[in-house]
């Protein structure tokens, strides 16, 4: 659902300014050879961060746009300033991320579209919201989630030489179809 499925939500045109951001890093990274997935974190209603994936370039399945954006956060401001800090990124935090995000005490996440396979904030497991582990934070999904799928597709449909096994895909087509429900990442 675009932002304009979200009436309700306070500051609308906020939230859209934050997730179109970062889908622009999830752009970058789709164009580096990367796995389109982009993020900003969001401090005193400003943007003081930025990630993208960057694993195939640096062989680290660690380098996560979120763990990236954090990096770069934390050479300015006190670790205790996610606590009042948003992340918006373009696919839901996996569980590594999510597990990171919640020991970090993030203020709330805003995602483009679910992780079916690896989501640690509802897609596979719910990290975010078990009060035995560190507290609890808010998430809110579905923001631009056509636009992240979308990113998803283009990726995956073109070769990646660094992949432990490729497969050949030259001939496959990109799927710009959507069902009313659809929710999941491609396979």
């Amino acid at each position: 659902m675009d932002m304009e499925d979200f009436p309700n939500m306070p500051d609308a045109a906020k939230h859209a300014a934050f997730m179109k951001e970062a889908l622009q890093m999830g752009e970058k990274a789709l164009h580096s050879g990367e796995t389109p997935v982009g993020c900003v974190l969001v401090y005193n209603d400003q943007i003081v961060a930025w990630g993208m994936n960057d694993t195939n370039r640096s062989l680290n399945g660690t380098r996560h746009a979120e763990f990236l954006a954090i990096a770069e956060m934390l050479q300015t401001y006190p670790r205790s300033a996610l606590a009042s800090t948003d992340l918006y990124v373009t696919v839901e935090p996996c569980v590594m991320c999510a597990s990171a995000l919640k020991q970090y005490r993030i203020r709330r996440v805003y995602f483009g579209c679910a992780n079916e396979r690896f989501g640690g904030t509802g897609g596979v497991l719910t990290l975010h919201s078990d009060p035995s582990i560190d507290p609890p934070y808010p998430v809110h999904g579905g923001l631009f989630q056509k636009e992240a799928i979308m990113l998803l597709r283009r990726f995956y449909i073109q070769e990646n030489e660094r992949a432990p096994n490729p497969r050949p895909k030259k001939n496959r087509e990109l799927n710009t179809r959507f069902e009313d429900d659809e929710n999941v990442l491609p396979a």
